[in-house]
């Protein structure tokens, strides 16, 4: 027996020799900071549009802190991670990274010095991008102010601090290489599918994870996830809005932030819209030509206007005078622009609550978070700015008014658990 024990403590041994062996990755050699004139304009200005498409400044920020210099919190299942410097700093940044050292971390999620990242940096999708956008993206990010700025230690419990265990994960999960053309598709198909897979990492965000942190495929690919507490939309045949999306009211929002069936973007959403607006507008056509593929196919003579049309008739063209406290509120705090169409426009758009996609979610999250907090951030100022009702309406005076906006203008029943989600997201 003795013997036996001695054999499996051998064995198992070996085997993480070996697994440490295989999974070792070398160090690159630093170099001196390119100077920025070796860039030439035209990379780097198309590397600043690459760095907007992929939310590099949204996740490489700390509160309050200096673009791309990293420090914000990201808060996973596993624990907290930070995000790192990407100024060309020669101590705390990118300052001392070769070409082929931030290829390998974005194609292949390891670092110059060998230790492989997490996924929550998203060398999943990264991995996607062609040579030519790397290298622009690079000169960006080389030719920005080298800023000096630590990046805090993660809080990770054991073992998920062992970064070597990545190796594991990506033999399960990571799908390693650029972007292979369709060739039975056209070219703006594919150019729509290598943005949305590739720097624009869309599913990051809209697929739900298993419990490893890896996105779930198949029939749950685009189908929706929660992110810093926000419900985030499917984008497949789960998705369900009061008017269902198109290819045209996808790009509509895409380029605006913004769409007139369907509503702002909010939450983590605002930042990456920003960054869309940034993009040319054949990108953004593609991508919406993409995504719309996943959608469910409208028949007939489908009018998305027409549509928003008989819900707004059914709903501001029948509201009563107000009663009851939630109906009282709207009057008060929502109606000046949330009205009817009829009264004076005030600075920025109207949103028709009538084709609200907050109102018909399962789940009134996203409501609640708008009421509380407003929309301080809109993709383009000329949307216009929500207030936030955190400090003015209390626990009781938002559940009424949620209540009376998605039975009124959803025609739907009220969410079950507004009382214990109001007094969870306060």
């Amino acid at each position: 027996m003795k013997n036996l024990s001695l054999a499996v403590i051998g064995g198992l041994a070996a085997l993480v020799a070996v697994g440490l062996a295989v999974s070792w990755q070398p160090r690159i050699a630093p170099i001196d900071p390119p100077d920025p004139d070796s860039f030439s304009v035209e990379s780097i200005a198309r590397g600043r549009q690459l760095a907007a498409l992929g939310d590099c400044a949204v996740c490489h920020t700390r509160e309050g802190g200096t673009p791309l210099t990293g420090g914000r919190a990201m808060v996973t299942p596993f624990g907290t991670l930070y995000t790192s410097n990407l100024t060309p700093d020669r101590e705390t940044g990118l300052g001392v990274w070769s070409f082929e050292a931030f290829k390998r971390a974005m194609r292949e999620g390891v670092s110059r010095e060998g230790d492989y990242l997490y996924p929550a940096f998203p060398y999943t999708a990264f991995t996607r991008v062609d040579d030519e956008d790397l290298r622009d993206l690079y000169a960006y990010l080389m030719s920005r102010p080298a800023v000096e700025a630590d990046t805090p230690d993660d809080r990770l419990p054991f073992p998920y601090d062992q970064r070597q265990i990545m190796a594991g994960w990506n033999f399960l999960f990571f799908d390693k290489g650029p972007f292979q053309p369709q060739p039975q598709r056209d070219a703006a198909w594919n150019r729509g599918a290598y943005l949305v897979e590739g720097l624009g990492h869309c599913s990051a965000c809209h697929s739900p994870r298993n419990a490893l942190g890896a996105e779930r495929t198949g029939k749950h690919r685009f189908a929706g996830a929660t992110v810093d507490g926000w419900q985030v939309p499917p984008l497949n045949g789960d998705s369900k809005p009061a008017v269902p999306w198109t290819q045209a009211t996808l790009y509509d929002y895409l380029r605006n932030g913004y769409s007139r069936y369907h509503g702002a973007a909010a939450g983590p959403m605002a930042p990456v819209a920003t960054g869309l607006t940034q993009q040319p507008d054949a990108d953004l056509q593609a991508m919406a030509r993409y995504l719309a593929t996943f959608l469910p196919e409208q028949v007939g003579d489908f009018s998305p206007e027409k549509r928003a049309v008989e819900l707004e008739q059914r709903t501001y063209g029948t509201l009563q005078p107000v009663s009851g406290s939630g109906g009282r509120i709207f009057n008060g705090a929502c109606m000046v622009c949330h009205h009817d169409g009829d009264s004076p426009k005030l600075n920025g758009v109207r949103p028709s609550l009538a084709v609200s996609n907050n109102l018909y979610a399962a789940a009134p999250d996203n409501l609640l978070r708008v009421i509380l907090d407003g929309i301080g951030h809109p993709a383009r100022p000329e949307l216009g700015y929500m207030p936030a009702f955190r400090n003015s309406l209390n626990n009781e005076q938002i559940i009424a008014l949620a209540r009376y906006l998605r039975e009124d203008f959803a025609g739907l029943p009220a969410w079950p658990d507004l009382e214990f989600k109001v007094a969870k997201l306060r």
